[in-house]
């Protein structure tokens, strides 16, 4: 049984230093983040610039999007090989390392030759710096949610979740406003020349400027207690979350499908898919998209804190319904009413705030002993899945039917909805978690 003073210290408000562990490593994620995806919003540049010339342009835009895809696909070895030194000698080094694994290959897309100058290297070279950084980015945000998770009181765990997913989505905000920066001051073909570069490597020397700021972090106080108590894992972290934790693991893929399909259909395709579709320019619809990722960031961090008061399936059903509600009439309304795009992609962008549902429910769902593996293995696999598939399958889909995007994101929700109501019964709370004191907990 805890002691009444580490129920007083379970129960405390946030302090100064859960502040500024809070505000470095959101603000070291939307940096990282940035990095990952500024690949596709120069899609386009990229898909000339790295392929034949003669390929035809459906071929070069499905090429182009499956290296963005690649990226996905890596991010379940990074993130499992992080996630394993995570739980056996802290979660501050893999924090900080996977800021470092992210900088390096960004800058070097940003550096490279294209196809015209090394032939098919261009491509493949390509290919392996978008793996790397999605090995990268695989340890980011599991070893982030866990890390700030494990920082707070467990009261305000869903807060926590809440900066570090708006710190994430914040890192898409800065690449769409990079992006409707370079649109604005650069003339097409100026863009499809050099200044589609600017964006890498500004983001690789922001990625550095990252690790430094993790030097400031302290590792988790629960990390700290299982250390002192010999209390870690003996076998590998990984194998114990297959044998002793399938429910949690299906729990956390499964809401991770949902945030999949949010984040990429309908923020990060979405402006290229609305100028395909509707003939909207390449700066409207980054405009758009910053202001509906703007509100995203604030709704992600907004719904932390209703994630701690009401919990993550009244906040998921009434979210998940809005999310469908906003799809369609983003994809509806451009269509019919294309003066409307902004307010649409705002709203659009307000709901997918429901995102952050994703991490409050991965954390509670792992004992603290395999929690790093636990989530990165379950949000990096799913993410591999799903997120590796949706671009192309949403892309090839939108030639059949305009609105296969919100039909996606619909479906997606459904599963979503289904898989969050049968946990009404479950506990979705970090309080006492099993295997650590409750007064570690509580720091």
């Amino acid at each position: 049984m805890a002691q009444p003073g580490a129920a007083a210290a379970h129960q405390r408000s946030l302090n100064r230093q859960d502040i500024r562990t809070l505000v470095l490593a959101s603000l070291g994620g939307a940096l990282e983040f940035y990095d990952f995806i500024i690949y596709v919003f120069f899609a386009a540049a990229i898909g000339h610039l790295f392929f034949p010339a003669e390929m035809p342009d459906w071929l070069q835009q499905v090429q182009t999007f499956g290296i963005f895809a690649a990226g996905y696909l890596a991010r379940p070895l990074g993130g499992i090989v992080m996630a394993h030194f995570g739980d056996l000698v802290g979660r501050k080094r893999m924090f900080t390392l996977s800021v470092f694994l992210m900088a390096i290959p960004t800058l070097l897309i940003g550096a490279m030759p294209t196809y015209e100058t090394i032939g098919y290297a261009a491509p493949v070279l390509l290919l392996v710096f978008r793996m790397m950084q999605g090995a990268a980015i695989g340890g980011e945000g599991p070893g982030a949610w866990v890390f700030v998770a494990e920082h707070v009181p467990a009261k305000h765990v869903g807060l926590a979740c809440g900066m570090l997913t708006g710190g994430l989505t914040g890192g898409i905000m800065l690449g769409s406003l990079m992006a409707t920066g370079i649109n604005s001051v650069f003339t097409p073909a100026e863009v499809a020349d050099y200044a589609w570069r600017f964006p890498f490597l500004i983001g690789g020397a922001l990625g550095l400027v990252a690790m430094y700021l993790r030097r400031y972090l302290h590792e988790t106080p629960i990390f700290e207690e299982m250390r002192a108590q010999a209390a870690l894992t003996k076998d590998l972290p990984v194998m114990q979350v297959l044998k002793g934790h399938g429910r949690a693991v299906i729990l956390s893929m499964l809401v991770t499908w949902m945030l999949t399909a949010a984040v990429v259909v309908v923020i990060l395709m979405t402006p290229a898919l609305m100028q395909k579709l509707h003939g909207f320019t390449p700066v409207a619809t980054l405009e758009a998209n910053l202001i509906g990722t703007f509100l995203l960031t604030v709704c992600a961090m907004g719904s932390g804190v209703l994630l701690d008061r009401f919990g993550a399936v009244k906040v998921g059903l009434i979210g998940g319904v809005l999310l469908i509600i906003s799809t369609y009439a983003l994809y509806i309304g451009a269509a019919t009413h294309p003066e409307m795009l902004f307010v649409l992609y705002a709203f659009a962008g307000a709901t997918v705030g429901i995102i952050n549902v994703v991490p409050f429910v991965m954390v509670n769902a792992f004992p603290p002993s395999v929690r790093f593996s636990g989530v990165s293995f379950s949000y990096n696999v799913a993410y591999a899945i799903f997120g590796g598939i949706t671009p192309m399958l949403v892309s090839a889909l939108v030639a059949v039917d305009p609105l296969s995007p919100a039909h996606y994101v619909a479906a997606v929700v459904v599963v979503f909805l289904i898989t969050i109501a049968t946990q009404s019964g479950a506990r979705l709370s970090l309080s006492a978690p099993q295997g650590v004191p409750a007064e570690a907990a509580a720091r």
